[in-house]
């Protein structure tokens, strides 16, 4: 079996490539990175160490790449020749790599037209569906018809942290044991693929929120409120008992949320919240505060891991959204020169002052609720200093 899997970086290598491994495919990677591509080439086989006290390394084989830049033609063949595709690129990497997918799919329908399925697997909502929408913009009327009756784009919503690292050997990725990939049944055209570690789905919403306001919530605690505080690693911060108490906080506050829109059993919530944050507390596996915390404009976006659940939090229960808005209030102090989004946002607060910066990235008017939750927040941050 083939697995053609554009994007050959750490989450590619350590995440997606080791399950399709063990499922018993031919891995191709997809990349513009030469000497990644040279490397999966001349050694056929890389390591994954799972980053954990009793730590574990397993030799992902069968492995190949071709580099896009200089072989697009062999990126085409290998998709005519695919049983499944799946991505790791970053969602602003979607529309680029489109064009190149969209030809393997123009020569798999004259050439070997049997159903496939393309897995986008980012962090994203609704990456399949981005990604056929981008790779469609390259298709005709009739092309599109088609595609439509032989490719299935099903969404996915996956979940596993590797952290930012830097290896001796250039293949060597070093991820977290526990992950989570899950895919939408109704998506998908053919036989669904035989991945051991999948589940499949027949409505994706329920976990893609689930993760969304639990996972991606809770890693922004130790990131804006950890560099609030001083820290530089996430493990640092969830050291801290004030950390520990506002990320609690802040996920029982979502999970109510999650547990009133689809009727989660409590109980089974609260155990996945506190396995959640007992991933970030993992030393083996600990990030820069500065890296995960990046972006914050779009991570203060309306429908993103903080305003959202804030929001819908206000609505569901009527309550002020305390720990929500604690972080909101410390993303507002996020500093990082290297990220752009990160110095906009300080222009911006430095210009027109934070509620004012909060009401034009977060879509909020004057005189809304989590609005007025975060400023007051604002103020009291200073007692973590």
């Amino acid at each position: 079996m083939l697995a053609v899997h554009f994007g050959a970086g750490n989450i590619g290598r350590g995440f997606i490539g080791e399950l399709l491994y063990k499922a018993g495919y031919h891995t191709t990677f997809v990349d513009v990175n030469e000497a990644v591509i040279n490397e999966l080439n001349a050694k056929k086989e890389y390591p994954v160490i799972l980053a954990a006290e009793n730590s574990e390394t397993l030799a992902v084989k069968d492995v190949s790449g071709i580099n896009s830049v200089s072989n697009p033609d062999d990126a085409v063949d290998a998709i005519v020749k695919a049983d499944v595709v799946t991505t790791a690129v970053g969602p602003n990497i979607l529309p680029i790599i489109a064009k190149l997918i969209a030809r393997g799919l123009q020569e798999r329908v004259a050439r070997n037209p049997k159903a496939l399925n393309l897995i986008a697997c980012e962090n994203m909502i609704g990456g399949s569906a981005l990604l056929k929408e981008k790779v469609y913009e390259h298709l005709g009327p009739d092309e599109r018809g088609k595609c439509d009756e032989l490719f299935g784009f099903p969404n996915a919503a996956v979940d596993r942290i590797v952290p930012n690292q830097s290896n001796a050997d250039l293949l060597t990725v070093s991820v977290e044991p526990y992950y989570e990939w899950v895919v939408e049944m109704s998506g998908m055209k053919g036989e669904a693929p035989a991945i051991d570690g999948i589940t499949y789905v027949d409505d994706l919403q329920p976990y893609i929120e689930r993760k969304l306001f639990t996972v991606n919530t809770g890693h922004a605690v130790p990131a804006y409120i950890g560099q609030y505080m001083g820290y530089s690693t996430i493990s640092e911060a969830m050291d801290d008992w004030r950390v520990q108490d506002i990320i609690g906080g802040a996920l029982n506050e979502s999970g109510e949320v999650l547990i009133q829109t689809y009727d989660f059993d409590r109980e089974t919530h609260a155990d996945y919240i506190a396995k959640i944050i007992a991933r970030f507390k993992n030393p083996y596996i600990s990030d820069d505060v500065k890296r995960v915390g990046r972006g914050p404009i779009r991570k203060l976006g309306p429908m993103d891991r903080l305003v959202r659940p804030a929001t819908e939090y206000v609505e569901i229960t009527g309550k002020k959204p305390v720990y929500l808005a604690k972080i909101i209030a410390a993303a507002l102090h996020f500093h990082n020169e290297e990220d752009d989004e990160a110095v906009k946002l300080q222009q911006m607060i430095a210009e027109d002052g934070y509620e004012q910066a909060l009401r034009e990235v977060a879509g909020l008017e004057p005189g809304d609720p989590v609005l007025v939750a975060v400023m007051e927040e604002l103020d009291d941050l200073k007692r973590l200093k």
